[in-house]
């Protein structure tokens, strides 16, 4: 049963996007490596600030909309809840090296369709 993450990631400005994936990992890289046009792309959102678990689609999309509802001194909280520093979470996640290059095309990337501050 795959597995469903509900995310926030953010700029040095704190400008926040919340987003939906299966694959967290490669979806961060394809924000990190700007291969998707949009929001994060046009904000250089790159950091991962915030991650959960959800154990289906249905509540992985609940859970997104619910956190796009909320406010913006709510969603922070939420994040400092995990990383009080604000620091890039997935910083470690290829052993302080350069992440590899991933070609993604539209049918194989994930929607995320929060875009907001």
């Amino acid at each position: 049963m795959p597995q469903y993450y509900v995310y926030i990631m953010t700029n040095v400005s704190r400008t926040l996007y919340i987003g939906v994936t299966t694959n967290l990992e490669r979806r961060i890289l394809e924000h990190k490596q700007k291969l998707v046009e949009g929001f994060t792309k046009q904000y250089n959102i790159t950091m991962l600030a915030y991650y959960e678990v959800a154990e289906s689609y249905e509540g992985a999309i609940g859970r997104e909309k619910q956190l796009k509802r909320w406010l913006q001194a709510r969603k922070i909280a939420l994040a400092e809840s995990m990383n009080p520093s604000w620091l890039d979470l997935s910083a470690e996640w290829f052993g302080g090296r350069r992440p590899p290059v991933v070609a993604a095309t539209p049918s194989e990337r994930d929607s995320s369709v929060a875009r907001q501050r």
